[in-house]
């Protein structure tokens, strides 16, 4: 086939009043925040959802499973999409779809009907994140692109963060019903300035290429639902997670060789030759892992570990969130002044700093020292999403934008995917050994076990003492796996660094490429 032409970016920043491109960072931030926060928003209502909908604990886990494995899908097309119906055009749909889908699953009465429901929100919210980035790239010019690269990713990293916060909150006092229509007047907002303020077409010829589309869909897909159900279904052992891994490495396989070959609109994997794109893709799809990773184990460790109540556990959580935003809205002002690697290589430091004082938690903790860490890991994370946005798009042509944000966004969706299945494999199983290894040292022949026995004046082998050792061997054995996986994500941040020596800077006067 041969190379499709795009027709380029028609933006203007240069020209665009300060009134105007503030209206539209809000419309597409808004939206931005919106779709990412039915990420995670949903997680602290499984318990409640299993009981309206008459399902396991095994079946509600396809709320979180139809969503994410529809958006991975989805994102990809959005290169392709935005030259079929426009920017405008393309976002509005997207924004009205994923509204009324929210609406849909708030009155679900059944796992199917929730199944389909939270399949169409992935689908339509899919191309919100790529294009409201594009449009950001697009209505900067190239020497604000780092202040505008750090007030969007204030909505990429408040979103997920604050999803199980608000979705606390709302379970807790209101209805888990009401985690989906508050998207209905949160999505009219955004219609209603998306449709007023962004005028950006970027339509062009475009072709389809269904042999590419279907091996996408197959591959992205089932890639990941192993992701979401493999620990929960043993991995390998099942022949499900196996087949569906097979049949999936075959389809990406042939998906990434045709995008190359073809050099077509679809899921453009081609611009991946663009190193500094490449290397953003890769270096936030490691920090993604580490990321979602995290947001995964804590809430785990303060409600089971801990005993946190839910709607607690979310305002813990929170802090890590606003602090990232407070760091993003300082930098935003000397972000275009500063060598975006050294601030990368700040966060990603700052990150695993706050890991490491995590590695030190006991069952004694205080409430400061959950939030510490997480706070100095918040500052991380706000330094290292906007200058890794900005490295990404810096040699980009405008055309290829859109195209660059779609792979850029597909790495961090399935970056965080693999963070949250590699992190529950790895403490699952660390638990597990440290569970046999801690165990088999407890026999009545052990003389601290006796010791103990006799000073709570019982017998070692009394039922009310068996049951005390067994508490204490699950807390310590809990305790140790989440401090042994908290620190190799500490070694996963610190593994990201040697990648900044690849990126290209750009001279600030520079103008950015055009084709």
């Amino acid at each position: 086939m041969a190379e499709i032409s795009r027709a380029p970016a028609q933006s203007q920043p240069d020209s665009m009043s300060d009134n105007s491109r503030l209206l539209i960072t809000i419309a597409v931030m808004l939206s931005a925040i919106m779709v990412l926060l039915d990420l995670t928003i949903a997680n602290v209502a499984l318990p409640h959802m299993m009981g309206a909908l008459g399902v396991t604990s095994d079946q509600v886990t396809w709320v979180l499973t139809s969503y994410s494995m529809a958006e991975a899908i989805f994102i990809p097309l959005a290169s392709f999409l935005t030259l079929r119906v426009g920017i405008r055009k393309l976002l509005l749909i997207s924004v009205s779809g994923f509204v009324i889908s929210s609406a849909l699953c708030g009155q679900a009465d059944s796992i199917t009907e929730m199944v389909i429901f939270r399949i169409m929100q992935g689908a339509f919210g899919a191309a919100v994140i790529p294009l409201s980035q594009s449009i950001m790239v697009q209505i900067y010019p190239a020497n604000q692109r780092g202040k505008a690269m750090a007030m969007f990713s204030v909505g990429i990293l408040l979103g997920p963060i604050l999803g199980p916060t608000l979705g606390g909150i709302i379970t807790e006092h209101l209805d888990w019903r009401w985690i989906f229509y508050v998207n209905a007047p949160i999505g009219l907002i955004c219609l209603t300035m998306l449709f007023f303020f962004v005028k950006l077409d970027g339509r062009g010829p475009s072709t389809i290429d269904w042999p590419l589309v279907i091996a996408m869909a197959i591959g992205i897909g089932l890639l990941q639902m192993v992701l979401d159900r493999g620990n929960q279904e043993s991995w390998f052992a099942s022949n499900e997670i196996l087949f569906s891994t097979i049949i999936s490495a075959i389809a990406i396989i042939f998906f990434i060789a045709r995008s190359i070959y073809t050099k077509g609109d679809i899921a453009p994997v081609w611009l991946l030759k663009d190193r500094n794109l490449a290397m953003s893709c890769i270096v936030m799809a490691g920090f993604s892992m580490g990321m979602f990773g995290i947001t995964q184990l804590q809430p785990m460790m303060l409600e089971q570990l801990l005993n946190y109540p839910v709607e607690t556990t979310g305002f813990v959580m929170a802090p890590r969130g606003l602090v990232s935003a407070a760091v993003l809205l300082i930098m935003a002002q000397y972000m275009d002044r500063l060598d975006p690697r050294k601030l990368i290589a700040i966060g990603l430091v700052l990150n695993a700093l706050g890991t490491y004082f995590m590695m030190q938690y006991s069952l004694e903790i205080d409430l400061f020292w959950v939030l510490f860490p997480s706070m100095i890991q918040g500052a991380g994370m706000g330094l290292v999403f906007a200058p890794l946005s900005q490295l990404a798009y810096t040699t980009l042509a405008p055309k290829d934008t859109v195209g660059g944000a779609v792979c850029y966004n597909l790495c961090r969706t399935i970056g965080g995917s693999f963070g949250i299945s590699i992190v529950n494999t790895y403490f699952f199983r660390t638990q597990q050994q440290e569970w046999n290894e801690l165990g088999g040292s407890l026999s009545e022949s052990n003389l601290l076990l006796q010791q103990l026995a006799t000073e709570r004046g019982t017998t070692i082998t009394d039922p009310s003492f068996l049951a005390l050792i067994q508490q204490l061997l699950s807390e310590q054995s809990t305790l140790t796996a989440f401090v042994f996986t908290f620190g190799f994500l500490m070694v996963s941040y610190l593994a990201l660094l040697p990648f900044l020596i690849f990126f290209k800077l750009v001279k600030k006067n520079t103008p950015a490429p055009v084709e």
